[in-house]
């Protein structure tokens, strides 16, 4: 079981069990929280959430937070014993959708890796690796979101005391 107030960060590609080993982490905790970042923006992103939704254990509490997610955790407070925070890759798109200079992005993943190392409660963060493919050279906002993300991730990182990376189901640990 992962200490109170430690944080484990869950990087890796798309489908390498990420969030299953989020969960799994998650099950000795009493008193769980799930914040969700996802938005339902079109027909494919509604059906993933409601998948989210019925597929979750039913012992998480769930916030939906897709922007304010520093506030989120805040609010959670003394209440909670463990919260996953699912994913940093929606949140840092959905927070490009209203910040077209990086600063107050940079700012807020800042203030996030400072939230979840003062926290009282352990956390899960869940995230993407997009920086192993090519330089996506034909598109700037493309390259924009996946530098953004990796530097988010190296914040969220620094903070925490594990970092482990999934791949085809199995997690590898990188610190």
């Amino acid at each position: 079981m992962i200490r109170m107030g430690t944080v484990t960060l869950i990087t890796g590609g798309a489908r390498s069990g990420k969030s299953m080993q989020a969960l799994k982490l998650a099950l000795p905790y009493r008193r769980k929280f799930f914040v969700a970042t996802g938005q339902a923006l079109d027909e494919e992103m509604t059906a993933r959430i409601e998948f989210h939704r019925t597929t979750r254990p039913p012992d998480f509490q769930t916030v939906e937070e897709p922007v304010q997610v520093v506030a989120a955790l805040e609010r959670l407070g003394d209440r909670a014993d463990l919260v996953v925070l699912d994913c940093l890759t929606l949140w840092i798109s959905n927070l490009m959708q209203r910040h077209e200079l990086d600063g107050p992005i940079l700012a807020e993943a800042d203030k996030l890796a400072a939230t979840l190392k003062d926290a009282s409660f352990a956390s899960i963060a869940v995230t993407d690796e997009v920086g192993s493919g090519i330089v996506p050279t034909d598109h700037a906002e493309s390259r924009r979101f996946r530098d953004l993300l990796g530097w988010t991730n190296q914040k969220v990182a620094a903070v925490a005391d594990q970092v482990l990376l999934m791949a085809a189901g199995y997690s590898i640990k990188l610190k």
